[in-house]
């Protein structure tokens, strides 16, 4: 006999909102006060080749920021910035600086039709996390009152699919895996990574799709209590 469910996890990125505009503005942001602070540098004008062999070099030098996108943001403006000869310590504080620009504008999401509402519904009958790979911090959002829980993975130094990663954050919660369903529209991040962990999944895929270890597909949120309530026979969702 299964457990009963008492928390649902939900990935945040493309899952309750779009996140192509927030970081289109956030990356804006960032480089507007880079620009501003180093006019002559022209830093806009970096060869991507460049840009790249730098992240390459970087991670190669420091190969735990692969899941610290925080710190691995602020690393390569510092580094990018000593490559223009800017000294150390400047460096290190303009990078602290670029990266609060870009803090400034990331937070700001345009939820997806139904998000709020659905939160609403389902945290009336569970306890609802926030488990991302990226560096939203929901509690900064205008849904962050909705959640028991918020977790980013460069917390924890491990990312989606990994187990591990879910584990952590459902011995936080206090629950076991076969209590919890996770919400995601990465099928290989939230969908495996879910269920490798032991949890069920549900895959929010607006373009539709099939998965054969998903526990359900809905391709609109408002379609998610409805899943749910399938999966947990708890009436009075859809």
């Amino acid at each position: 006999m299964s457990s009963p469910i008492r928390l649902i996890t939900f990935d945040l990125d493309d899952t309750l909102w779009d996140v192509r505009p927030a970081l289109e503005a956030a990356e804006a942001a960032q480089w507007s006060y880079l620009n501003a602070r180093f006019p002559s540098l022209a830093l806009g004008a970096t060869p991507p080749e460049e840009i790249a062999d730098l992240r390459r070099t970087l991670l190669e030098d420091k190969p735990e920021l692969m899941h610290h996108i925080s710190l691995f943001r602020q690393s390569f403006i510092e580094r990018l910035l000593q490559h223009h000869c800017v000294p150390g310590g400047e460096a290190e504080s303009a990078a602290s600086e670029a990266f609060a620009a870009f803090l400034s504008q990331r937070h700001k999401v345009v939820l997806y039709a139904n998000a709020q509402s659905v939160l609403n519904t389902l945290g009336r009958q569970f306890q609802l996390g926030a488990l991302t790979n990226g560096n939203a911090d929901v509690r900064k959002t205008q849904i962050g009152s909705c959640f028991d829980y918020a977790w980013r993975a460069e917390e924890f130094g491990v990312s989606k699919p990994n187990p591990a990663l879910f584990h952590q954050a459902f011995e936080r919660a206090g629950v076991s895996a076969d209590e919890v369903i996770h919400v995601g529209d990465c099928h290989d991040n939230d969908v495996s990574g879910a269920v490798s962990a032991g949890a069920k999944a549900i895959w929010f895929s607006p373009d539709g799709g099939a998965s054969e270890i998903a526990s359900g597909v809905v391709q609109e949120l408002s379609e998610l209590p409805a899943a749910i309530e399938r999966l947990t026979g708890q009436m009075g969702l859809g």
